[in-house]
């Protein structure tokens, strides 16, 4: 089967994935990117049957284009994958337009566009935070004044908490709108400020149906890593999922309602202080922020390679969670490049048993902006408590040094 990945810079996390389908038996994969193929690894490059390379992948057209151009070739494309969020849409614009399988356009949006996402999560009865998409500063101003403070505001279209601010009061509103003023045509998701604690709950559907799901736990939430760069954010996979059933039956039912058919969706949510669930926001890819490394590590199987074999073939062979995982992220305060990490040795002798990766940063290298910071290190036990207390105690022996 010829099937053409997009990945449209050629990055550690997205190749990855290209790699895993580039194993699968029977397959013979081509790159579609914007990024040269030089700047693939050589390996990776020795297996790809074809590559185009295109100067937006995120244009349908471009897509279809290059789906042509590589079929006339190699022979006709009869999967157009991508593992990128802002790719989903227009990636279900190509396919239907070349007449291939995989998620319908309609239901991409769904998932792309946070506001039309959270009105089919209300129209199907899934609870979720309030929210208004206002196009003009009073708008904004009315949803605040329906719904109160806190609130969030964000992107209709944005991912990884990108854009995603926390307002505290009308000061603070004000400043936004001066700053940011949304207007038609460049609208801004106003929403309800969501307590309690965060997860994030990933499943995978084959033909409509429910085939796996998992549950992490953020510790701290997203946003409040994004704006406070001095927490060293950790994400933790238990391995008991048996109290989390409510969110497995919210999140399916969630999934069902935006048209997720084949596939894998990451979905966060709260459960509130009254212990209710409430969902955040989906999207219909794999998880980022080595969210996938974790579910390989705590259930022994190559979700790298799953992703791919599953989209492609349609296919998803049973799992079971025989660990608990945790990632524990470490981030310098401050600006400027990495000059030294403290504090490995003790690590190494407290962890060292436990750690199954570690990605730290070298001497030089620049910090990124976004939660995951200079670099992570994944535990692994049998545990849970285990796993917890390492990661708790792992972010305050560990620490990077910026300057």
């Amino acid at each position: 089967m010829h099937v053409a990945f997009v990945a449209p810079f050629l990055m550690d996390a997205t190749l990855r994935f290209v790699e895993g389908a580039a194993r699968l038996p029977g397959v013979r994969l081509s790159l579609v990117s914007q990024d040269p193929l030089e700047r693939a690894p050589a390996a990776l490059r020795g297996r790809l049957a074809g590559h185009w390379q295109v100067a937006d992948a995120f244009q349908p057209r471009q897509l279809v284009h290059s789906a042509e151009a590589l079929g006339a070739r190699l022979g006709r494309v009869e999967r157009l994958i991508g593992s990128l969020e802002q790719l989903q849409e227009p990636l279900a614009l190509a396919r239907e337009a070349l007449g291939l399988p995989g998620l319908p356009s309609a239901a991409a949006r769904n998932f792309r566009d946070k506001a039309v996402m959270k009105d089919v999560l209300r129209a199907a009865g899934v609870p979720c935070a309030r929210h208004a998409l206002a196009s003009s500063a009073d708008e904004a101003r009315r949803f605040a004044a329906a719904c109160g403070f806190p609130l969030v505001v964000k992107p209709p279209a944005g991912a990884g908490a990108a854009g995603t601010h926390r307002l505290d009061d009308g000061a603070a509103l004000e400043r936004y709108l001066a700053s940011s003023p949304p207007r038609p045509g460049a609208p801004v998701l106003c929403e309800e400020f969501l307590r309690g604690e965060e997860h994030s709950f990933d499943a995978v559907f084959v033909d409509g149906r429910r085939a796996f799901w998992s549950v992490s736990r953020y510790l701290p939430s997203a946003l409040t890593v994004v704006e406070n760069p001095w927490i060293q954010w950790c994400v933790l996979l238990p391995r008991e999922l048996d109290r989390y059933e409510p969110i497995r039956d919210v999140g399916t039912r969630a999934l069902e309602a935006l048209g997720l058919t084949t596939g894998i969706a990451h979905l966060e949510w709260f459960r509130r202080p009254d212990g209710a669930v409430a969902v955040s926001e989906v999207a219909a890819r794999p998880p980022g922020a080595q969210f996938t490394s974790l579910l390989s590590y705590a259930h022994d199987r190559d979700f790298y390679e799953a992703w791919p074999r599953l989209v492609i073939e349609n296919r998803f062979e049973p799992v079971t969670r025989a660990w608990a995982v945790g990632a524990a992220y470490v981030r310098g305060q401050g600006t400027g490049r990495v000059r030294r990490i403290h504090g490995l040795e003790e690590a190494q002798r407290e962890f060292g048993g436990l750690v199954v990766e570690s990605r730290l940063p070298t001497a030089g290298s620049r910090q990124g902006a976004g939660y995951e910071g200079a670099g992570h290190v994944i535990l692994r036990h049998r545990d849970t408590a285990v796993v917890e207390a390492a990661l708790a105690r792992l972010i305050r022996v560990v620490r990077v040094e910026l300057g």
